[in-house]
């Protein structure tokens, strides 16, 4: 598989987008009372968006996909 050089913008911009999915998926198990519902902070959103837009990317092009593909190890 080969590799690609990601820039800094790139790297920020992957970075930010997993600890949005991991907030995400943090929300879907809710919280261990199970009795208040769980939010997304806004931070975590708004850090993804700035840094997929200084990266040039929107976070749905085929393009992005290949970035964090190529971060992530393979399951």
């Amino acid at each position: 598989m080969p590799t690609a050089v990601l820039t800094d913008h790139e790297r920020s911009a992957v970075q930010a987008y997993l600890r949005l999915l991991q907030s995400v998926r943090a929300s879907f198990d809710g919280p261990p009372d199970g009795r208040l519902p769980f939010v997304v902070p806004p931070s975590a959103l708004a850090e993804a968006e700035r840094a997929l837009s200084a990266a040039g990317l929107a976070g749905n092009e085929e393009a992005f996909f290949r970035l964090l593909r190529g971060w992530l190890p393979e399951r």
